[in-house]
């Protein structure tokens, strides 16, 4: 029997986002998984959205073209997500027709021959990350993983695929930092704002002097073919750049982190390299960063595990939830690189699948592979529950990881 379980004004809506989620997110999903498919509740900000937890309903609607990610579609004026058009026009935004046509676009930047030509270039960057990482151990005794070597190797290997200068990489991932988590809508538009005028300012200046890079591609798509908006155009720059650096920055951070804390795993991969690319995989099960996917918007009604969801409302799939759900993965909570099936909606499912997946693999495996290798006895230099964490409805990442190693 369809069920439509919206409430009345009478009754506030629940948030789970709160202090018990921030401390052990995991435990929040499980409670609302085994309540039940979907659930009506309510986003930080007070927002109304339809939190789907299952992992086949949430794996099915991310391919099911009912669900728009376009915000014109929605008719609850959700705003947890709020982006000016310039920023907003991006992949992750649009639906079929124009998603493809962008896609198509900077494609040939993440084909497995072009990634794997980025190999060495990568590796050489890792290689200097893990020495300066190392430096600073036997200087200090301790070094941030995450602020000396996890956050910077994506943001160079993105950068150069833009050709955005070094201290301007920098300045873009503190914008978008404050983003994912700000404490305050003042704080958020201002860090908007910044991101905005620095990419409008980045095509002007690649107009004037183009190259080889993949912006300069993007720019002669606009201006020679007419082949996109000039807010598209601003808007897959901050995409490549935003989503580019955050996903691996996190899981290296606390793919590592789930590597040290799980020996009998670590000497897996210590004694036959070759399974790193296994351990990666569960690592994106396991810890991965994104909690949910990007909003949808029903166009029309729609009803998951017996809950019928009115077009336009907000939907999130919980991809943390699907991740951890029994009935999908075997003993989910337990990190395990033999699993026969490393099947996961890490990075995304259906139409808007990870154009950037083979890159982020890429990197994720050369820098476990280089600290595992050089850095013996490597470890976190706190105890585990002292470790600070970022948790919102988003996403969960650690803020700093700082490690000690035998030198």
């Amino acid at each position: 029997m369809t069920r439509n379980a919206a409430t009345t004004p009478a009754q506030p809506l629940p948030c789970p986002f709160d202090e018990a989620f921030a401390r052990d997110p995991h435990a929040v999903h499980a409670r609302l998984r085994a309540a039940g498919p979907v659930h009506r509740v309510a986003l930080p900000d007070g927002s109304p959205v339809w939190l789907v937890t299952r992992a086949p309903d949430v794996r099915d609607g991310l391919a099911d073209a009912r669900f728009s990610v376009n915000k014109r579609h929605s008719t609850t004026g959700f705003s947890g997500f709020s982006l000016p058009p310039a920023l907003d026009a991006n992949l992750l935004n649009v639906d079929p027709e124009d998603h493809l046509r962008l896609r198509r676009l900077v494609a040939k930047g993440f084909t497995a021959r072009h990634v794997e030509s980025l190999r060495a270039g990568i590796q050489d960057c890792v290689d200097e990350l893990v020495t300066g990482l190392a430096q600073e151990i036997a200087r200090s005794g301790e070094a941030d993983l995450v602020g000396s070597f996890a956050r910077p190797l994506p943001l160079r290997t993105v950068g150069a695929l833009l050709r955005v200068p070094a201290p301007d990489q920098e300045r873009f991932s503190g914008w978008v930092a404050t983003m994912l988590a700000p404490r305050t809508k003042e704080e958020l538009v201002a860090a908007v704002g910044h991101a905005h005028r620095f990419l409008k300012e980045l095509v002007e200046q690649r107009r004037g002097a183009p190259g080889d890079d993949m912006l300069s591609g993007l720019i002669a798509a606009r201006d020679d073919e007419d082949r996109l908006t000039e807010d598209e155009l601003v808007s897959l720059a901050f995409l490549i750049l935003m989503a580019g650096s955050e996903t691996v920055q996190h899981v290296i951070g606390s793919g590592l982190l789930t590597l040290l804390t799980h020996p009998d795993q670590l000497a897996v991969v210590r004694a036959d390299p070759a399974r790193l690319p296994d351990a990666v995989e569960e690592l994106l099960r396991y810890t991965g960063p994104h909690q949910t996917a990007v909003r949808r918007f029903p166009t029309e009604p729609v009803e998951i595990g017996g809950v019928r969801i009115p077009a336009g409302d907000t939907v999130l799939f919980s991809l943390a939830s699907a991740h951890r759900d029994p009935e999908r993965h075997p003993d989910p909570d337990r990190f395990d690189i033999d699993r026969d099936d490393k099947a996961h909606l890490a990075l995304g499912h259906g139409l808007h699948y990870c154009l950037g997946a083979p890159l982020a693999r890429l990197q994720i495996s050369l820098a476990l592979a280089a600290l595992l290798d050089r850095l013996p006895g490597l470890r976190p230099a706190l105890p585990v529950d002292q470790l600070s964490w970022t948790t919102t409805f988003r996403f969960h990442a650690l803020r700093a990881l700082p490690v000690t190693a035998d030198l």
